[in-house]
Parts: structure tokens; C-alpha cells; sequence
């Protein structure tokens, strides 16, 4: 069945980025001089870094060099213990902000709902009438392949259909932002256009998309690089 409310996808061919001229945009987010502890040890050390509207930005690193942190800092689940982090120029106040899609590592799935339901959760808040609901759930599960399994309990799907049900419920809000922590990791080729493709197209409609990845080819197809190394920044392009 399709929905009311449907997803385009494009074709799954490596695409040339959409144009971005950050001199024409003001910055979604903004990591100035961030520092932050953990343990006592440094894991970010005087990082900053900006992300635009109509852009995915990848933060790539070894193991260890702190791209998750400064996710969770740009997600304001943490606050940075030096400098600071804004959002379109307000400074993030430890909670996630309206309007942001994520996929963290775990997934935060709740095991004893359905794929569907998991993704149905996200969207009950907005006032939405059942039909509606129901219909974007549906449309953002088949955008990636989980048809046959949306009535499946979490905990019955595999690591990768887990991720993909992660995805689909950041992607059903259709969020201005969206941060990802190893989006394509467990994923197969396939999926792994899917998503890709899905994410191109959020941005394309002038959304912010920043993704941690150890994936060469997924960092390559984004629009812009930045690189950590033992918690500092080390390169961007």
C-alpha cells in the first residue's frame, strides 16, 4: 500500500553532490573550540566545525578519535565542557533539539514493539490522525526494504534490519537536522544506496545531515570531510 504521505527515492547510483556555498548560508551548527572529558581523559580537544542547510557533512577518524562524542555534542545529549555549540546561532541547552533525526549506536529501539510501531512512536506526538500515521510508517519502512518484516517484533531482526528500522524512524519526521553514527555499518550494498540516497534527498530539501562513518566510499560521495585524530581536529575538505 502507499501512503499519503510518500518518499522519493532516487535512483541507487552514486551521485554528484548538490552544490554547497557555505558563504551564501549561515551555518545550522556550530561546534567553536569545543573541548570534552570523559573519565578524566581529553576526548575532544579545541575542535570546531560547521554544518550547512543542503549538506552532508562526514566526520570520519580512527576508532578512539572522538567522532561519536562530537555528535553527541552537535545532538546536545552532552554538553561540551569548553567552548561552545549552537544551533542557528542558539547555543544547545542539553536536550535534543525539535526537529532532529537520530541514529545512535544501540539504535535505542524499544525490543518488544514491532518495526512499524517503532517508527509509529516517533510520529504520535504531532497531532497526526491514525491513517496518517500508519501510512508515513508504512512509506518510510518500505523506502528501505522492510516490508516484510514491519510487523516483526525489534528483537527478531537482525543487526542490519535493526539499523534500517533506526533509520526509517529519524527519517519518517522528515527532520531539518539528522546526525548518524555509523549510518551504513552493518548494512548491505544495497541497503547501503538505499539509505544513501534517501539522506542526499533530505539534504537536497535543505536539511543538515552530518554522519560519523569508518566507510571510505560513503565519506567520498559526501559533500565534505572533517577528520579526527586522538581528539582533535586534523583536516577538512
Amino acid at each position: 500500500m502507499t501512503g499519503r504521505h510518500s518518499f522519493q527515492v532516487p535512483p541507487s547510483q552514486p551521485a554528484d553532490p548538490s552544490p554547497v556555498a557555505p558563504r551564501d548560508q549561515q551555518p545550522t551548527l556550530v561546534a567553536d573550540r569545543v573541548g570534552y572529558r570523559r573519565g578524566g581523559r581529553a576526548v575532544l580537544d579545541d575542535v570546531s566545525a560547521s554544518a550547512y542547510p543542503y549538506e552532508v557533512l562526514a566526520i570520519t577518524g580512527p576508532s578512539g578519535s572522538g567522532k561519536s562524542s562530537l555528535l553527541a555534542l552537535l545532538a546536545g545529549l552532552e554538553p561540551p565542557d569548553s567552548g561552545t555549540v549552537t544551533r542557528a546561532g542558539a547555543q544547545l541547552a542539553g536536550t535534543v533539539p525539535e526537529g532532529y533525526g537520530l541514529v545512535l549506536q544501540g539504535y535505542g529501539l524499544v525490543g518488544v514493539l514491532s518495526a512499524a510501531e517503532n517508527v509509529e512512536v516517533v510520529l504520535q506526538g504531532k497531532g497526526l490522525a491514525r491513517n496518517d500515521i500508519l501510512d508515513r510508517a508504512e512509506d518510510a519502512l518500505g523506502v528501505l526494504g522492510l516490508e516484510e518484516v514491519a510487523d516483526h517484533l525489534v528483537e527478531q531482526l537482525s543487526g542490519g534490519q535493526q539499523q534500517r528500522v533506526a533509520i526509517a524512524r529519524a527519517l519518517v519526521i522528515e527532520p531539518t537536522v539528522l546526525l548518524a553514527d555509523e549510518l551504513t555499518a552493518e548494512l548491505d550494498h544495497e541497503s547501503r544506496l538505499r539509505v544513501m540516497d534517501r539522506v542526499f534527498a533530505l539534504a537536497a530539501n535543505g536539511s543538515t545531515v552530518v554522519i560519523c562513518t569508518h566507510d571510505p566510499e560513503v565519506a567520498a560521495r559526501c559533500h565534505r570531510q572533517i577528520e579526527l585524530t586522538n581528539g582533535r581536529l586534523t583536516s577538512s575538505r
